[in-house]
């Protein structure tokens, strides 16, 4: 027996779902491009990776730094650092030492280029 309905009890009936659908849609939309979605979660792994090799290349520069500082220690400092800092800052060669200007250097042709 086939029971034939109104537009008004139609719409009746179909509110409620819509509502819903309308609702799941709201918050998936958020769910993938709100402000705290799923590309905005790409973006801040991809600025985490990035800010945590600036990090990783800080503490090799540091300790970099930290090693000469040890080699700069003035109760024992390393003969060869002192001699290299004082042949970059002031100039200074040995009275017997040779001195021969080299002409700039030209880039060497890697591999790729035959």
């Amino acid at each position: 027996m086939a029971v034939k309905l109104t537009l008004q009890q139609l719409m009746s009936r179909a509110a409620l779902p819509a509502v819903c659908m309308a609702v799941a849609s709201y918050f998936s939309f958020h769910a993938l491009s709100g402000p705290t979605g799923y590309a905005a979660w790409r973006e801040y792994r991809d600025q985490r990776a990035t800010l945590q090799q600036a990090v990783q290349t800080s503490e090799e520069h540091q300790a970099a730094l930290q090693r000469r500082l040890v080699l700069l220690d003035p109760r024992h400092v390393d003969p060869d650092l002192a001699d290299e800092l004082v042949r970059l800052n002031l100039d200074l060669v040995k009275p017997d030492e040779v001195i021969v200007p080299l002409p700039p250097a030209s880039p060497v042709p890697s591999a790729a280029t035959y």
